[in-house]
């Protein structure tokens, strides 16, 4: 077994954020640990641009935006372990991996999960019909297109308005594939409004709204789908079907954070994103184990996830060296019209704590209020609010030190 301050599990944008920043807090026992031959994680099969512009303040595609972090870590001198598996992270934080050398052991005074999320498979779906080929997640379409050159199909159908559905759309198109239908069992898309704009209205992609897949034809390879309205409990109206003749059906239904590591180190999960619970340091109820980007919460910049994963840099490298206090436990609770409020505990009232939510369902113009048991801690005003949008809101540190009773942020519609 070896020692290290701090063990970094993914090599992604959240793993680099947070490797840079506990470095450049004074840590320099840094390591990172990464399944992939290469840093970067999702990144590089993402080779549309649209990264960075709140973060580094231009406009860069994935690779290039990984290629930012990637060389604050090796400028940095920064040790990575690459085609290294994570197998087990203990509440002790011995981190045990594997690679082509053999099984590694480390123990951390402070470990960062920043694992990322994965894809919500067809399984989950339960859609009627065999298994042919020319079914994939969208992610997987992605990469096979952007980094292997493969053309996945011809005629397209995309269940799921989330993002990298709605990218991938666009992504179709350029190879001259027809995208017949983008179907979404919400009654609003899950993804940002400049990537409905851009992907599906500049290309005259069609977008059905409570629609879904209810039955798959084909056996060696798809044929073709049957979609279907849902009603408000999402059940399809048989009346409603209709046949789309294709040869490729994408997915992009959801990610879920690859949490199996959190789950195994005794770490609360929230039951609403699927990430653990954790302070306003990014520290989980398990002391010295920190989580950020996608496996804590799916975000939909990568320029948060940098943010917040430097937080959590920041933070492990305090805890490394005693600066770290604990002088208040404040919950935080999701109320009228918000999903969730994230992070859960407050734990200090020194600093500026950052709320990050999203709402339920589509609003107009909401105004946000945080409060505590007696009163109004702050207000913010937005002229639309969606549930594809993550909100971030601010509570500076001399309205935390009065707080009495857990905080509450809800929205009132305008």
């Amino acid at each position: 077994m070896i020692c290290h301050d701090i063990v970094i599990v993914g090599g992604g944008p959240a793993g680099m954020a947070a490797a840079a920043a506990a470095y450049d807090a004074g840590c320099h026992d840094v390591v990172i640990l990464d399944r992939e031959p290469q840093l970067g994680g999702i990144l590089m099969q993402c080779i549309h641009n649209g990264f960075g512009l709140h973060k580094l303040g231009k406009e860069l595609t994935g690779p290039e935006y990984a290629a930012v972090y990637a060389e604050m870590v090796e400028k940095r001198g920064i040790r990575v372990y690459t085609e290294t598996m994570v197998t087990h992270v203990s509440p002790e934080r011995v981190v045990t991996s594997q690679n082509r050398q053999g099984i590694l052991k480390i123990q951390a005074k402070a470990v960062i999960l920043a694992m990322g999320c994965r894809e919500r498979s067809r399984g989950a779906l339960n859609i009627a019909g065999s298994r042919p080929a020319g079914i994939y997640s969208a992610g997987t379409a992605q990469k096979l297109v952007n980094c292997m050159g493969y053309q996945v199909g011809r005629r397209v159908v995309i269940l799921g308005s989330g993002d990298i559905g709605l990218i991938m759309a666009r992504r179709m198109s350029f190879e001259g594939a027809k995208v017949e239908a983008v179907c979404e069992v919400m009654p609003y898309s899950g993804g940002l409004t400049r990537n409905i704009v851009q992907c599906l209205e500049d290309f005259g992609i069609p977008l059905y709204l409570s629609t879904t897949v209810v039955q798959i034809h084909g056996r060696d390879r798809l044929e073709g789908v049957t979609i279907a309205q849902v009603d408000e409990n999402r059940r399809p109206i048989d009346e409603t079907r209709r046949y789309i003749p294709c040869d490729t059906l994408l997915l992009s239904v959801g990610l879920i954070p690859e949490n199996e590591l959190t789950r195994a180190a005794g770490i609360p999960i929230d039951p609403v994103t699927n990430g653990a619970l954790v302070d306003e340091n990014c520290q989980t109820a398990v002391p010295g184990i920190f989580a950020c980007g996608n496996v804590l919460q799916v975000h939909d910049l990568v320029d948060y996830v940098s943010e917040e994963a430097e937080r959590a840099g920041i933070a492990a490298a305090g805890l490394v060296a005693g600066e770290i206090s604990d002088d208040v436990e404040i919950a935080t609770r999701a109320g009228n019209g918000v999903r969730y409020v994230l992070p859960q505990k407050i734990r200090s009232t020194a600093q500026e704590v950052s709320l990050f939510l999203r709402v339920s369902q589509p609003f107009g113009r909401v105004r946000f209020v945080v409060e505590d048991e007696e009163k109004v801690l702050a207000t913010a005003t937005r002229l639309r609010a969606a549930p594809g949008e993550m909100e971030k809101l601010n509570l500076p540190a001399e309205k935390l030190s009065s707080v009495r009773g857990e905080i509450t942020v809800r929205l009132e519609v305008l």
